[in-house]
């Protein structure tokens, strides 16, 4: 049984230990350099090593579980109520243990080097379609500086380069040059936009857990890529509600003295796979999604009372659900209508 429980506060350079026993008595306070750090460790006998869930945590979390250390990561706002005044490296390390050793404290899964790299790959992608964004919107916003009002989407460049190569139009010579570089620029991350998207999709037929995500109406290659990319064991959540809940697709409580006060979406949960989730619960409400949606059931029902975007909200939490228990039975989607028939 480990008898010592350390908290470390990474940093580039210097790590600052606070080492305590299991009750809480402190035993010693280190600041060492990364080398210092794997060092010490590897001579010291196995503990309890926790860390917040931050930089470099998860390759941390790898090396030290191969020295026989047991490994926690902790979400950095659950630690920051136990910093005593001011905050400071030897503040935070010692806080990390204070906050392990709460009985109902909650952990952060540590991500093996094939999930960090699917999660490098797909952030590769967000992050060219953001500079793409930018670069239409930069040109949207040179042409409006001429009058030429063009509306927001990739799908509207065609638009743009007609007003950009029309000889007679009001823009100068030097302009035209520019917007003319602006989209040769946007050109060229949209062909690598593709690129990734190809490889995220040869990505997701390699494992069996992808390939059976898919198979529920709304979750394409993105989104089941980023359940196998960020999403920890489904056997760490007890029920599927608490994955809903921790991709925050649940309201936002205000609730006090017995009454009950629900708010919008929490949005406090990972980001990503809520994204997708709403988009592909969006994508099974348009007007082309809605011819599989059969009359009277619990979705038509709710299209029929509530706005569209309320209904996306709540289908994605079931299909949060539904995510949570065909991983955790190992079995493909099926359709509820479908079950209840048969």
């Amino acid at each position: 049984m480990k008898n010592t429980m350390i908290g470390v506060d990474l940093a580039k350079n210097v790590i600052v230990l606070h080492g305590a026993s299991m009750n809480g008595h402190v035993k010693f306070r280190k600041k060492l350099s990364r080398l210092q750090f794997q060092k010490f460790m590897t001579e010291h006998p196995s503990a309890v090593v926790v860390m917040e869930a931050c930089g470099s945590a998860h390759y941390w979390a790898r090396e030290m579980t191969k020295l026989g250390h047991e490994v926690k990561l902790i979400a950095p706002q659950y630690v920051k109520p136990f910093v005593k005044r001011q905050k400071n490296d030897a503040a935070d390390a010692e806080a990390i243990v204070i906050a392990a050793q709460r009985p109902e404290m909650r952990f952060v899964e540590p991500k093996s080097e094939e999930q960090q790299a699917r999660a490098v790959l797909f952030r590769a992608r967000q992050r060219l379609v953001h500079q793409r964004t930018d670069l239409v919107n930069a040109l949207r916003a040179i042409l409006y500086e001429y009058g030429h009002a063009v509306a927001q989407g990739i799908h509207h460049i065609p638009r743009i380069k007609e007003i950009v190569e029309e000889p007679k139009s009001n823009l100068p010579e030097l302009v035209r040059h520019e917007c003319q570089d602006l989209i040769d620029q946007i050109a060229w991350k949209t062909e690598r936009i593709e690129a990734k998207i190809v490889q995220l999709r040869k990505l997701a037929t390699e494992t069996e857990t992808m390939r059976r995500l898919q198979t529920m109406p709304g979750v394409g290659p993105l989104t089941a890529l980023a359940v196998e990319a960020f999403a920890p064991d489904m056997a760490s959540f007890k029920r599927g509600r608490d994955f809903a809940a921790w991709l925050g697709l649940v309201p936002r409580q205000h609730s006090s003295g017995g009454k009950e006060r629900l708010g919008r979406v929490s949005k406090e949960g990972q980001a990503d796979i809520r994204q997708l989730l709403i988009i592909g619960a969006m994508s099974r409400l348009n007007w082309l999604g809605r011819r599989s949606i059969s009359k009277g059931s619990w979705l038509a029902n709710m299209l029929a009372r509530k706005p569209r975007m309320l209904v996306a909200i709540a289908l994605a939490n079931k299909m949060a659900r539904a995510i949570w228990a065909m991983l955790r039975t190992n079995e493909d989607y099926r359709n509820p209508a479908s079950a209840a028939a048969a």
